[in-house]
């Protein structure tokens, strides 16, 4: 069954943040850090993985993309800070 990852990644500082749905995160965060992810994600240096979710439906994935990307940023930050109170840089095995 394939799996399917809503992400956010932000920048050293913590004040810009980016939502991405991918289906291999180890692969797209490191597509991110080359700068071959976004030019948004190049432009700004998003390149911290802070939060992500996992979902085995693609289209249930699709919809909470697009309900965070319409989301404030303090609810983002919020979201962010149930699993990841520091905001620190996550890492995938």
């Amino acid at each position: 069954m394939k799996q399917y990852y809503i992400y956010i990644l932000t920048n050293k500082y913590r004040t810009t943040f980016y939502i991405g749905m991918t289906n291999d995160l180890n692969r797209r965060t490191s597509q991110h850090n080359d700068s071959m992810g976004s030019i948004f994600t190049s432009k700004y240096n998003l390149t911290d993985l802070i939060y992500y979710e996992l979902y085995n439906n693609v289209d249930q994935a699709i919809s909470r993309e697009k309900q965070l990307k319409n989301w404030k940023k303090e609810w983002k930050i919020n979201l962010i800070k149930t699993t990841n109170p520091n905001l620190e840089t996550l890492t995938i095995l």
